[in-house]
């Protein structure tokens, strides 16, 4: 019977989401069921009774009429002349899906590069001491500024690298963005359960950045006299910034994927959960998707700005009560 319902997603798969749509797709299947029910209470196996069904209602085109559908297939007909989209089969997603996993993390790892390679001027100028005299080691002192500017640029150009190799590595799936393509949605399932088993780990490393970042300055406040603090505030915000880049991008990873399909038709609702929306334009979706990164960083630039860590938390409840002000502007109505 599973067989059965596939090859019914596939045949609808194109079709419009619409009220009428989903009503003839739920009577052809009801159909489908009552026939293969009905074969194997005869007696018939198994493969025989798929077959059949297949066979007898798996022609759209020959049911469009007594389903009411002709209209609709018609267009589906000339939409796919017009525009047909490229199908990406479930192999070519993993691969996308584990290129996108070491990308993310040479883009997050050249970000964590970038933030830290600072650490290494303060670093040795704390060490040489700010009066010429390094403890226990006067030839380091006299190449200390060489070395500070050596070591920030090596940072630099590794992450450079870094930057400039995940950008070829994802050259072979430009297609992704600059075609129209489609997965069927078996494909769609097994993301959606990577996109599931992957959020409690996102969770985790989320809140562990965020209060990375938000306690970076506490040893700045506890050892403001020590030379050295400063280096654990930019590795703390590094990490944080760090784990922020890496899941970031392998979730964008999974949203591609289970967007790919046209979000009209039925395959547009492949892999997708129960507490996600659909927006009135593509701008409020962007809008939502940096809504929490952007009140973030509103937070903690006004904290250290003001250091009133004690009445900052405000902006938090406040943020929510908005996020919902705006989710009940810009949010699809469901038909």
């Amino acid at each position: 019977m599973e067989t059965i319902k596939n090859y019914l997603e596939a045949m609808f798969a194109s079709m419009p989401n619409t009220p009428e749509v989903r009503k003839a797709k739920d009577e052809l299947l009801q159909m489908m069921e009552d026939k293969y029910n009905e074969m194997i209470a005869e007696g018939v196996n198994e493969n025989t009774a798929v077959g059949t069904v297949i066979s007898e209602f798996g022609n759209l085109e020959e049911l469009a009429e007594d389903l009411g559908l002709t209209k609709e297939v018609e267009e589906v007909q000339e939409r796919e002349k017009e525009q047909p989209r490229r199908f990406v089969s479930m192999d070519e997603i993993k691969d996308f899906l584990n290129v996108q996993k070491r990308r993310a993390f040479m883009i997050a790892l050249g970000v964590f590069l970038c933030i830290t390679s600072v650490v290494w001027p303060i670093l040795i100028d704390a060490l040489a001491g700010n009066n010429g005299e390094y403890y226990g080691a006067a030839v380091f002192h006299t190449k200390a500024e060489a070395m500070e500017g050596a070591l920030f640029f090596i940072s630099i150009a590794i992450a450079v690298g870094l930057f400039v190799y995940s950008g070829i590595m994802c050259g072979d799936w430009k297609y992704l963005e600059k075609e129209a393509c489609k997965i069927d949605m078996q494909t769609a399932d097994m993301v959606k359960g990577m996109r599931s088993a992957f959020k409690s780990f996102r969770v985790v490393a989320v809140t562990i950045g965020c209060v990375l970042c938000v306690t970076s300055v506490v040893p700045c406040i506890l050892f403001d006299e020590s030379e050295v603090v400063p280096v654990f505030l930019f590795i703390f915000v590094g990490v944080g910034v760090f784990l922020f880049v890496y899941t970031g991008i392998i979730n964008g990873g999974f949203e591609k994927v289970l967007k790919l399909n046209d979000r009209k038709t039925l395959s547009g609702n492949y892999g997708k959960d129960e507490d996600d929306v659909e927006y009135v334009s593509k701008t409020a979706e962007v809008i939502m998707e940096v809504y929490w990164s952007t009140v973030t960083c509103i937070y903690l630039i006004i904290s250290f700005l003001t250091f009133n860590w004690h009445t900052t938390w405000i902006i938090w409840p406040i943020a929510a009560v908005l996020r919902k002000i705006l989710m009940t502007a810009l949010v699809k109505e469901e038909e």
